[in-house]
């Protein structure tokens, strides 16, 4: 079975991951590259351990979250199909069973908030840790004058964390913000699509989504 870390390692999936995040830059957005993929990674694959989903099922969440922006290099208009695509066809190549690639396509293909729909557990951790990547470190530009709306969100963030509390069943994004470089109601206003999908990829896992910032239920 090819792992994760060999996923990592390919030179061929390293050269697609950076194309894809130069793209996203000369758009104009957010770090796309492996800060963001391997946070995903991380973050998609504990949260169906801590569910307690079997070992592989795990791996193969994290290789879905380590590939999920890949599509980017084609365009940004239906990166997740293009790059559903696109992975289908890497790890064919890499002799991955159908069955995995299956599950893997499947979650890449459906993370994203304009078409994405949580149809099964990896596809559903994915659009979570996905959608709960806001920080600071993701922003290029380092002149705050020059910052757009999403630049002031994501620079506002001094810590994020994603846990679950299986006593209640609630699956928590929990944000520190400082006010000094946006408001709530800014991150509400470019994140709201992405808070509607996190609820119902918790509501798949058979959780409930919630949001705090700075301490405060808004979710």
């Amino acid at each position: 079975m090819v792992t994760y870390d060999e996923i990592k390692r390919d030179p061929a999936i390293k050269t697609y991951i950076a194309q894809a995040d130069a793209s996203m830059a000369a758009l104009g957005f957010t770090e796309h590259s492996f800060a963001h993929v391997g946070r995903v990674a991380a973050v998609a694959g504990d949260i169906l351990a801590e569910l307690g989903y079997p070992p592989r099922q795990v791996e193969l969440t994290r290789i879905a979250g380590y590939l999920h922006d890949i599509g980017n290099l084609v365009n940004r208009v239906d990166h997740s199909q293009s790059g559903a695509v696109m992975a289908f066809r890497l790890l064919d190549n890499m002799g991955f069973p159908p069955e995995e690639i299956a599950l893997i396509a499947t979650a890449i293909g459906n993370h994203d908030e304009g078409t994405g729909v949580p149809v099964s557990p990896e596809a559903a951790a994915l659009i979570i840790a996905d959608k709960s990547d806001v920080r600071r470190t993701r922003v290029r530009s380092k002149a705050p004058h020059g910052f757009d709306i999403h630049d002031r969100v994501n620079y506002s963030v001094t810590k994020s964390e994603t846990v679950i509390d299986k006593k209640s069943g609630d699956i928590w994004l929990k944000l520190e913000v400082d006010p000094a470089f946006s408001s709530v109601m800014e991150y509400f206003e470019i994140f709201m699509a992405r808070m509607i999908l996190c609820r119902k990829a918790a509501e798949k896992l058979g959780l409930r989504f919630k949001l705090a910032i700075n301490g405060q239920e808004l979710i």
